[in-house]
């Protein structure tokens, strides 16, 4: 496929190979408001929720912009009253069914900051009657009320995620976001991995404990502190207190997380979770202690600094070596660990600290000194 020139709100342009005329106008700084489209890595556009039509002229109909790809000579327009109309009278039909914004499940969703941009706060259309939340799941809650059948989610369970539980059921106004049969999400075979949640544009699909109720004040990109994958990730924090997790577009993970590293962060402000180093009381053996109480380790520990504990543990690993000798010491190393590390590891291979039996490891490029 070759580039194709063509008129864009009175623009000439050029689209690249296989673009959309909403990727030509992003490209160019024209806003096009979209919800049922996703700019998120291997996600493909459906054009079902119409509020990107524009206007093609000598065509009869509005046409979605998220998958109209043009052709060349088309003069297309954005912002013409009719499309502007039609894209105002279908988020009136969006807002009809929604719980009201301070209700919302999410009230800074992708709908609302659409609606702002359009001038829109209510609608003139009656609601209809909605489906009661599902918060039968202990990560993420399902609040029909304000899905608007974009069908993000299926996408983003069937053709990203490949678990193929979310799709939609029924006929009509019954129509619905339905978990395998029909089942509460919380007795499906859902594997937690959250990114439903992540791509829904409104909050229908949320984590739970009202995470997206509250607007975090800062954002804090790091990586997933689970396996050694290295999924990137970006934590929403509030008050210094972690609301919520996003996936973060990395080579390991295009923005993905599975269940640990999207909801498995309650332990960050665990009560009984060790902030500060511990070192064993005189006279308390080195053995497994069940009644030690986790919420107060004090009768077998007592609380000391990261220097008295790094030398406490440097003298061990020195005891060791100097009356057992330096192969009673083993260390483990991560195959996708960085140069350092691989240096570090060989440095402890040479001094006697560590055994080397995986061939590979010798053969990586000595790191050079500082």
């Amino acid at each position: 496929m070759s580039a194709v020139a063509f008129s864009l709100d009175g623009r000439a342009v050029v689209a690249r190979a296989g673009e959309t005329i909403w990727q030509v106008a992003e490209r160019h700084g024209l806003a096009i408001p979209h919800l049922c489209y996703s700019t998120a890595p291997t996600y493909r556009a459906d054009g079902n929720c119409r509020v990107c039509m524009v206007e093609i002229e000598g065509e009869r109909t509005l046409a979605a912009s998220c998958i109209r790809e043009p052709t060349p000579g088309m003069v297309v327009r954005t912002q013409s009253k009719r499309a502007q109309t039609a894209r105002r009278t279908v988020m009136e039909l969006f807002l009809a069914d929604q719980p009201p914004r301070p209700q919302s499940p999410d009230p800074a969703s992708r709908l609302w900051d659409t609606a702002d941009a359009i001038g829109l706060a209510t609608s003139r259309f009656a609601p209809s009657l909605r489906p009661d939340a599902d918060t039968s799941h202990p990560a993420m809650s399902v609040n029909l009320d304000a899905c608007i059948h974009c069908n993000l989610c299926v996408r983003a369970c069937r053709e990203v995620q490949v678990n193929d539980v979310i799709g939609m059921a029924y006929r009509g106004a019954e129509a619905k976001i339905v978990f395998d049969f029909d089942d509460a999400m919380g007795l499906s075979t859902c594997v937690g991995c959250g990114e439903c949640v992540q791509a829904c544009p409104t909050g229908a699909l949320a984590p739970a404990k009202d995470a997206l109720r509250q607007t975090a004040d800062h954002r804090v990109d790091s990586v997933c502190p689970y396996c050694g994958v290295g999924c990137q990730i970006t934590y929403h924090v509030k008050d210094d207190r972690l609301l919520h997790v996003s996936g973060r577009d990395g080579p390991a993970n295009r923005g993905r997380l599975c269940v640990k590293g999207r909801f498995g962060f309650d332990y960050v402000s665990h009560p009984q979770r060790l902030t500060k180093p511990l070192i064993r009381k005189p006279g308390v053996p080195k053995a497994l202690h069940p009644d030690v109480d986790p919420a107060n380790p004090w009768t077998h520990f007592r609380e000391a600094t990261w220097e008295d504990a790094l030398d406490r543990a440097a003298q061990g690993l020195k005891n060791v070596r100097d009356t057992r000798g330096g192969r009673a010491l083993a260390g483990f190393g991560s195959a996708k660990g960085s140069n350092e590390e691989a240096y570090l590891f060989q440095k402890l291979v040479r001094t006697g600290f560590a055994s080397n039996n995986v061939d590979h490891c010798t053969r990586l490029p000595a790191y050079p000194a500082a």
